[in-house]
């Protein structure tokens, strides 16, 4: 059993590196470690255990604990966690033995964007420290024994594992090397475990070209289980990818990862080597974003098994969703298993291609993400790896933790609003969900250098906006990703019109939006003399804006993402919101009632609309299944949630990853929208927007107050619904009527 926030009164252990002399830059077998040692009591056993790496423990056969991948990822020179687990039941009086194997993990392996190899180190290196009633009974030190000769021949997260199952029976044992990695950057485990979740069996098929594949039907982030009986010396090779491509024939051409293709690629390959009769196998140092697999053996697989496992943090589903379309259902477990997929320790893009922890992304699913599972341990961590990467400037990295070696051009591609505005933004949603001031304590200071650090950049405005009488305000310097990945917009273009002559539209709009809720927050925090200077510099960002980016309030560009953003975000006073949003109406009808949003408005678009009286259009682009539209990706047989509208092109081509969540973000609004469950600041309120064409729909937040619930339905010429709540609350209902209600169940109807 995993226990949190708990490390030794003191360190008796020592640092041991396993390997013996080699190339550092050559792939190197898992270490096995081990020690035989003895006891006579068993009670109140705490083994303290951390590597360099990636570390499986066994306790006299038996692994301790169900934490793959351990101890996670993260900024290993400024913090590397130690994990505590509980063995008493484990050990037995008199002798026994610990093992411990090692690869290479995030600390050495293939990571990140450029998939460079020892980022953080070259070495492997194991720290344990087993205690009984508080006394160190066994430590790493120098009477350790280690081999490389385990079956384990190489390993890499992203690349994959070489197993040869006839040297199960480890040899050559040798001793180890004492390293001096002291003991300043390590922390108790306080977030979650990653773990072996739900499994999915495979189907065998053929591909027109004769390869045999295999369908698992669900695309995921984890690896694949084998059962095979063979002979000793034959092989099984699985390649691991996301989709078939236009022949149906397997491919890995969507997660292309460009210049790493002359090193390979990424694989994502498990290449087994059989011992004689059956055999059982699963990766312990890789993990793959897939959901077929190509195998390539002369095995007779007729009696073969091949089991897919997902892997994720442990996160209990918290937010349900249902309703009379099941592409929209499909929709919505799409989000929920692109969140599953990516949360693996910290939030990532995607399971296949960078597995980075983007800012942007985190920053625009958070609201969503709190519906959907019990995401705050993995989210305070990761916030936790934003402050670890915040420069003394105060700009927050584009991704945390940082996983490239950057130089110059790299420098320079920093900092971009919508990106760096997540450490306010996610912090913001946490609490309005949790409502845990403790959220906002912690990384406020990250919060106020970031906006410092925006307020330096809006006082070098470039000379053509000098005109604006409110241009220290005005954010048009710097790097900025801008409206990411809208449809029919070169994103390459963006970044360099946002380089060459500033993106004052979407820099000014988040500089306001998150000076607004960082004057907020200094005041739940007691703050006062930081929220009247916040709310003032509120106040000239949205000046700045109004008389950069509109007309005097009045908004004119076929873009509609620059009508979406002032709107969300409150720049617009009276009814030029109501205006703008009429605008953005005619556009989207005009564009066939499809979007043309990009990354970071389109998970406010269906609510501004409905929220501004065009409930029928946020419905209309709801159930699109055209292309840009959210159903038409579910219509292609999606299980997942792509990176682009378009992952899979009408011709069946294929390009991009399929397993991103950040448009996922619109199965927020089923919730605070379609069935109106809005906490917001430890206030409830329930005020569904219903519309016939979903015929009905229910969804229900095991939220930190309690269960909600809240349903309706149409039943001929009559709308019914049903609430239930957990505090007293104000449930507006879709006629007007608006009533505070207490906590219990409620049934209301309207004769339409």
């Amino acid at each position: 059993m995993l226990m949190k926030n708990r490390l030794p009164a003191g360190w008796a252990a020592k640092w041991i590196d396993p390997e013996l002399p080699h190339d550092a830059e050559s792939v190197q077998p898992a270490s096995v470690l081990r020690r035989r040692f003895s006891v006579r009591e068993t009670a109140d056993a705490v083994l303290y255990i951390t590597c360099h790496g990636l570390y499986e423990a066994s306790l006299n056969g038996q692994r301790v604990g169900s934490f793959v991948l351990a101890p996670g990822t993260g900024d290993y020179r400024r913090r590397l966690t130690v994990q505590a687990y509980d063995v008493s039941a484990l050990l037995r009086e008199g002798e026994n033995e610990l093992t411990v194997t090692l690869g290479d993990g995030w600390y050495r392996g293939n990571v990140g964007i450029d998939g460079l190899r020892n980022y953080y180190g070259t070495d492997l290196a194991l720290l344990c420290q087993l205690e009984i009633g508080g006394e160190a009974v066994l430590c790493s030190d120098a009477r350790w024994e280690a081999s490389q000769a385990g079956p384990v021949r190489e390993n890499s997260l992203q690349q994959g594992e070489r197993y040869d199952a006839r040297l199960e029976e480890t040899g050559a044992w040798h001793g180890v090397t004492v390293r001096d990695f002291g003991y300043a950057n390590l922390a108790p485990t306080e977030s979650v475990p990653i773990l072996e979740q739900e499994r999915f069996p495979g189907r065998i098929f053929t591909t027109p070209n004769g390869e045999t594949v295999i369908d698992f039907g669900q695309n995921l982030a984890g690896y694949t289980q084998l059962r095979v009986r063979a002979k000793a010396g034959q092989t099984i090779t699985l390649r691991h990818g996301e989709t078939l491509d236009e022949n149906g024939n397997f491919t890995q051409k969507n997660f292309d990862p460009g210049d790493r293709n002359k090193n390979g690629g990424i694989p994502q390959k498990i290449e087994y080597i059989c011992k004689d009769g059956e055999n059982v196998y699963k990766p312990r140092f890789a993990v793959f974003g897939f959901r077929y697999a190509k195998v390539d053996t002369e095995i007779d697989l007729r009696d073969a098994a091949f089991t897919a496992i997902a892997v994720y943090s442990e996160m209990p589903q918290t937010g349900f969703f249902e309703c009379g379309n099941a592409d929209v259902n499909r929709l919505f477990l799409n989000s929920l298993w692109s969140m599953r997929s990516n949360f693996c320790d910290i939030p990532t893009d995607c399971p296949t291609r960078e597995r980075a922890g983007w800012t942007g992304d985190a920053g625009v699913f958070a609201p969503t993400a709190v519906f959907l599972a019990d995401c705050y341990p993995v989210l305070r961590k990761w916030l936790g790896e934003c402050r670890l990467a915040q420069r003394e400037d105060g700009l927050v990295e584009n991704i945390a933790p940082v996983n490239n070696r950057g130089g110059m051009i790299s420098n320079m591609l920093q900092g971009s609003s919508g990106w760096g505005d997540a450490c306010i933004l996610v912090p913001w949603a946490l609490y309005n969900a949790c409502g845990n001031k403790e959220i906002l304590e912690e990384n406020y200071d990250m919060m106020c250098r970031w906006l410092g650090f925006v307020e330096q950049r809006a006082q070098k405005t470039r000379l053509h906006n000098r005109k604006n009488p409110y241009h220290r305000y005005l954010v048009d310097e710097g790097f900025h990703f801008g409206e990411w990945c809208q449809p029919d917009v070169d994103n390459t273009e963006v970044m360099k019109t946002a380089m060459m002559k500033g993106a004052p539209e979407v820099a000014t709009a988040y500089y306001y939006r998150s000076a607004s809720l960082l004057s907020r927050i200094a005041g739940i925090l007691g703050r006062p003399e930081d929220a009247a200077r916040y709310a003032a510099i509120a106040d000239g960002a949205k000046k700045a804006y109004r008389f950069a980016c509109t007309d005097n309030g009045v908004i004119r560009s076929e873009r509609q993402c620059e009508y979406v953003r002032p709107i969300a975000f409150g720049l617009l006073d009276g009814e030029e919101a109501q205006a703008a949003a009429d605008a953005l109406n005619g556009l989207v009808v005009k564009n066939g009632y499809h979007l043309n949003t990009g990354f970071l408005s389109t998970p406010d678009l269906c609510r501004v609309l409905a929220e501004n009286g065009h409930t029928d259009t946020a419905y209309r682009l709801l159930l699109q299944d055209d292309c840009p539209g959210w159903l038409y990706e579910v219509k292609k047989g999606a299980t997942t949630i792509w990176e682009t509208w378009d992952g899979v092109r009408p011709d069946g081509t294929v390009h991009d990853s399929l397993n991103h969540y950040s448009y996922g973000a619109i199965s927020g609004w089923l919730f605070d929208g379609v069935c109106g469950i809005v906490l917001r600041e430890g206030r409830l309120s329930i005020r569904p927007r219903p519309d016939r064409s979903l015929d009905f729909a229910k969804a229900e937040w095991r939220s930190p107050l309690g269960v909600i619930r809240s349903s309706w339905a149409y039943e001929g010429e009559k709308l019914c619904l049903d609430i239930s709540i957990p505090v007293p609350a104000r449930i507006e209902l879709p006629n007007g009527e608006t009533h505070q209600a207490d906590k219990g169940e409620h049934h209301y109807e309207i004769h339409l």
